[in-house]
């Protein structure tokens, strides 16, 4: 008998899992370039349960940011060429849960602000008191192609508070949680990345069943991602899903350097702590991937970026004076 689930992801946000449904591989699959053989022969691949023996760390560190665009702009060059710009505000920041005593508190944020453009001649932009730096873009900085150039520094921003959050109050029994892929941050020590969407399908058809049987708390054996920024990687279900047969499966990755073992035992950490996070449907539109310390930091770092609208006539006033 057929049946149907409701997944409670919000519609709004996209879909929770949009790689393509079970069945062959397809162009959005990285089937090819993924060895599942790390902890377990593919044939013996089976839900994983929590074992007692797991050490949990005592501290956990998550990181997110996020950005906005301010306005659009253009600079005209002498010559009569003109280049396309981008305004944008950016901020990260780092939770710091501290598991024995159930308290978290906000340990590090911080606040960027950039002028995206490929103007061989655009300067700073001094909106009010808030200052744009120039980032230029290679190539002709296309307009649509400038939200994508904003990340990058982003994440060089993540990278520097979640050192800085680290140093000033971390032990070796912590764990850090990137909200995202790693990519350029796999150098950290005892990092994960934590996908809450799912556009890609790295393991074949075969194997699938086995993501979509797992229960509450419980991975997939891990395997390896052999592309770019790859590396070893698990799927985990968090508590509080519809039914579905992807709701509530999160791909966590870990960086590519360690070695085999290294990576099982962060899998064996990741399903005992991130689980304890998961968010609740009524309170939150993306549950239960978008974990709690995350939520409340993206609301917390958006409201430190400011009033849109004032950041737009400050653009608009200053532009306006410079012609």
């Amino acid at each position: 008998m057929t049946r149907m689930f409701v997944d409670a992801w919000d519609p709004s946000y996209g879909s929770s899992f949009e790689g393509e449904s079970d069945g062959p591989a397809s162009s959005s699959s990285a089937q090819g370039d993924t060895d599942t053989d790390v902890e377990v022969p593919a044939a013996e691949w089976g839900p994983i349960d929590v074992s007692p023996s797991v050490s949990r760390p005592d501290v956990v560190f998550l990181v997110d940011g996020v950005r906005r665009n301010d306005a659009g702009l253009w600079t005209a060059e002498e010559d009569g060429t003109s280049y396309a710009g981008l305004a944008a505000s950016y901020a990260a920041g780092v939770v710091r849960c501290d598991l024995a005593r159930g308290v978290a508190e906000l340990v590090a944020a911080r606040v960027g602000r950039g002028l995206f453009t490929a103007s061989p001649s655009a300067s700073d932009v001094q909106a009010g008191s808030v200052r744009y730096e120039v980032h230029r873009v290679s190539g002709t900085g296309e307009a649509s192609k400038l939200p994508a150039a904003v990340q990058p520094s982003l994440t060089e921003l993540e990278i520097d508070i979640s050192a800085d959050a680290r140093d000033s109050g971390s032990d070796s029994a912590d764990l850090l949680v990137v909200d995202g892929p790693l990519r350029n941050r796999r150098h950290l020590l005892r990092t994960i990345g934590y996908v809450k969407t799912q556009q890609k399908q790295y393991l074949p058809a075969g194997l699938t069943p086995v993501v979509t049987s797992l229960k509450p708390g419980q991975r997939t054996p891990v395997f390896h991602i052999g592309t770019v920024w790859g590396g070893f990687s698990w799927y985990l279900r968090l508590p509080g899903a519809s039914g579905a047969p992807w709701s509530g499966i999160v791909r966590v990755e870990c960086s590519p350097d360690l070695t085999p073992a290294e990576a099982v035992e962060l899998a064996d950490i990741s399903s005992a702590t991130l689980p304890r996070f998961a968010s609740s449907a009524y309170k939150d539109p993306r549950a239960p991937q978008n974990l709690v310390p995350i939520a409340g930091l993206e609301r917390r770092l958006r409201g430190m970026l400011g009033d849109a609208r004032v950041l737009h006539r400050a653009l608009t006033l200053s532009t306006a004076r410079s012609r």
